[in-house]
C-alpha cells in the first residue's frame, strides 16, 4: 500500500501531525481534499496562502480581476511586479513557490452558472472571499443544492464576519444570514479597511476550512463570528435556520 504522505510531506506538516486532533490521518485527508478559493483579494490571498501551507492538495483559485497598485496594502500574495496579472495566476505562482507539494489550478475568468455548479460539486469545500451579495447567494445556492460545505468572510473597516454552512439537517444556509442584513452598500474602495482585518478573516476563513476536511474543532455552522478589530474584540452570533429562507426553508 503507497503512503499518502511523504517523507518530505511528513517533515513539512510535522508541526500540524503533532496536534493530537489532527495526527497523521487529518494530514492525509487535508492532502487529498479539493478546496475551491472563489476570490483572490485581501481575504483570498491570506486563506489560499495558508489553506497552501497547510497542504491543502487541490487548490482551485478564481478571480478574473488583475492586480493594481491599490490591492498591494492588503492582499499579501502579489507584488508590485505582479501589477496588471491575473491575481488568479499571480496567487498560484506565490503558492506554489511556498508549497510545491500541492496541486494548484488558477482559472482567470468568471465562471458562468453551468461551470460553477461543476466546480462545485467537484470539490469539497468552497471558501467565499469574493465581494459581492450576487456571488455569494450563487455560490450558497449550489452549495446547497450538492452539501459542499461553504466558509464565508467578508471584511470592511476595521470589522469583519465568519461563519460556516454545511447544510445538514435543521443548520442555516448564507440566505438564512443575508436576510437579517441585506446587501452591504460599501465597498472597500468606499469605507477604507485596515490591512490586517483581512489577513486576521481570511486566516480564520483557512482554518474553518481545515476543520470541515479534517473533522477537527467545531467549525462556526450555525454561528456568526464577529470581529472588531478596532477593540480587538470578538463575539459570536447563534444563527438560526429560517422556515421562510428561499433556499433551506
Amino acid at each position: 500500500m503507497t503512503d499518502i504522505l511523504s517523507d518530505q510531506e511528513m517533515v513539512r506538516y510535522c508541526r500540524q501531525i503533532l496536534l493530537p486532533s489532527c495526527d497523521i490521518e487529518g494530514q492525509e485527508r487535508l492532502k487529498q481534499a479539493k478546496v475551491l478559493v472563489i476570490g483572490l483579494g485581501g481575504l483570498g490571498c491570506a486563506a489560499a496562502q495558508y489553506l497552501g501551507a497547510a497542504g491543502a492538495g487541490h487548490l482551485t483559485l478564481v478571480d478574473f480581476d488583475q492586480v493594481e497598485l491599490s490591492n498591494l496594502q492588503r492582499q499579501v500574495l502579489h507584488t508590485s511586479a505582479n501589477i496588471g496579472d491575473n491575481k488568479a495566476v499571480s496567487a498560484k505562482q506565490t503558492i506554489a513557490a511556498i508549497n510545491p507539494e500541492i496541486s494548484i489550478v488558477a482559472i482567470e475568468h468568471k465562471l458562468g452558472d453551468a461551470e460553477l455548479q461543476r466546480m462545485i460539486n467537484s470539490h469539497d469545500v468552497v471558501v467565499d472571499c469574493c465581494d459581492n451579495l450576487v456571488t455569494r447567494i450563487s455560490l450558497n445556492q449550489w452549495c446547497f443544492t450538492f452539501k459542499t460545505p461553504l466558509v464565508s468572510g467578508a471584511a470592511i473597516r476595521m470589522e469583519g464576519m465568519v461563519s460556516c454552512f454545511d447544510y445538514s439537517e435543521n443548520t442555516p444556509c448564507y440566505q438564512c444570514f443575508s436576510q437579517l442584513f441585506g446587501e452591504q452598500q460599501l465597498s472597500c474602495m468606499e469605507a477604507g479597511v485596515l490591512s490586517p482585518a483581512v489577513g486576521i478573516i481570511g486566516s480564520i476563513e483557512a482554518a474553518e476550512a481545515i476543520k470541515l476536511i479534517t473533522g477537527i474543532g467545531k467549525p462556526l455552522v450555525g454561528r456568526v463570528l464577529l470581529a472588531d478589530i478596532s477593540t480587538m474584540s470578538f463575539r459570536e452570533m447563534k444563527l438560526n435556520k429560517s422556515a421562510k429562507c428561499p433556499i433551506c426553508g
